[in-house]
């Protein structure tokens, strides 16, 4: 259904935000039986997220083909997203095992196309309600429990009752705010400038990433052949930079280990500033509420991370709280496996961002991983599996890693005499 003004204000979920997580969690909870509110602030069905690293980890890419959208991607021409690393020691360069099968992937593609895409899926998908033009201004609450929201709209205000409320809403979560959940924040100590090019030829056609130590930068391909690339700089140079941003911009481009070649391309956006991006990390549930997408935890952009974490959230929410919300289980229990998971899974990829959103250098046992990804294929393939949040730090880092790229350096000093 699309935006209505309906007399009954009773619904089993009611979502703030109609963006990745909040759309796909409305979808996911639809087919499962729920009646669900999509409430989104903004009146045009085709608003978009603009600051955003425009890539989906491959981590996601089975919301991705649960919900249905994966050709529907394809159609809109959105690219593999393959990639390669630039370290000191040289490239690191995934590629299939000889005779085996491909390397996991999702897709780039730009907001302007992905946000709409999966909104007006949403609106299609029997049992959502999506509501535009509704923000949410407060929650109803009964006895200590979130019972509904109220939302402003252009008609005045509305009260939409629910046994679940989440809170989709992005990392300046109104939802959140609302209702008191603790907000942990970490400083990132490097700033960002991106563009979009037309006709921008990267080798092999896929994304590169460049660790300089302590500066980053990243080239994506995306549909209908834009190019989104960031310069992601210490802190530190920022007055410099901003005193002629362009030109510093493609400064820093040009300057890049195998430069993509920027002169000849056609910038096709204004250079967007992220000059300022903390982290955060929230508890993800209360009492008949829980947060899903940046409202429960917000990553450095650098990574590239959102887009997946976003629909994954809504993925493992659904699995948890479905029969809850239908009133055939316990909505408190429901919430705290929901908790635990999102907890265990995005807790240690969050806690290892905000050590190196301090724009330091490697670490040791970075230094080990990373030179030896950069001489060994099978090490690189494990690197594209941590770097596609496939695998969390622990078994990017396991013993039997660890042992294998101790060898590889071993032996590369060997050789090198």
């Amino acid at each position: 259904m699309t935006e209505s003004e309906s007399a009954v204000d009773d619904y089993d979920v009611v979502i703030g935000g109609a963006s990745l997580a909040g759309s796909a969690a409305a979808i996911l909870l639809a087919r499962r039986g729920a009646r669900v509110a999509l409430l989104e602030r903004r009146s045009d069905p085709g608003a978009y997220k603009v600051l955003c690293t425009h890539s989906i980890t491959a981590n996601a890419y089975p919301v991705l083909a649960e919900i249905g959208l994966v050709p529907d991607l394809e159609k809109a021409g959105a690219v593999h997203n393959d990639a390669r690393w630039y370290t000191r020691w040289g490239w690191i360069e995934p590629r299939p095992a000889p005779g085996g099968p491909e390397l996991p992937y999702a897709y780039n593609i730009r907001r302007s196309v992905l946000d709409p895409m999966i909104r007006d899926r949403a609106a299609q998908t029997p049992g959502v309600d999506l509501l535009l033009g509704h923000q949410v201004s407060g929650l109803v609450t009964e006895g200590g429990r979130t019972v509904g929201v109220r939302a402003s709209t252009r008609r005045g205000e509305r009260e939409i009752r629910a046994r679940l409320v989440v809170g989709a809403d992005g990392k300046d979560s109104a939802v959140a705010k609302f209702a008191g959940v603790a907000t942990r924040e970490y400083e990132n100590t490097r700033f960002a400038y991106l563009a979009h090019y037309r006709d921008l030829p990267l080798r092999d056609g896929i994304g590169h990433t460049w660790f300089l130590e302590p500066d980053m930068a990243y080239a994506f391909p995306n549909d209908d052949g834009v190019t989104v690339i960031a310069v992601v700089p210490d802190k530190k140079r920022l007055p410099d930079f901003r005193e002629d941003l362009e030109g510093s911009f493609l400064d820093f481009v040009r300057g890049l280990p195998d430069a993509p070649p920027i002169d000849s391309a056609e910038r096709v956006s204004k250079i967007i500033g992220l000059l300022d991006h903390p982290l955060y990390s929230r508890r993800a549930t209360a009492p008949g509420l829980a947060l899903i997408g940046d409202a429960a935890l917000t990553g450095d952009p650098l990574w590239g991370v959102g887009c997946g974490w976003a629909l994954e959230s809504a993925q493992w929410l659904t699995e948890a709280v479905a029969p809850a919300v239908n009133g055939s289980g316990d909505l408190d229990k429901s919430l705290a496996v929901y908790a635990r998971r999102h907890r265990r899974r995005l807790g240690p990829h969050q806690n290892l961002a905000a050590d190196f959103a301090k724009a330091r250098p490697f670490n040791p046992l970075e230094r080990l991983m990373f030179s030896a990804a950069a001489r060994d294929a099978s090490l690189a393939r494990h690197m594209h599996l941590f770097a596609s949040r496939l695998i969390g730090p622990l078994r990017f880092l396991n013993p039997l890693a660890v042992a294998k790229a101790s060898a590889v350096n071993y032996r590369h000093r060997r050789a090198a005499g």
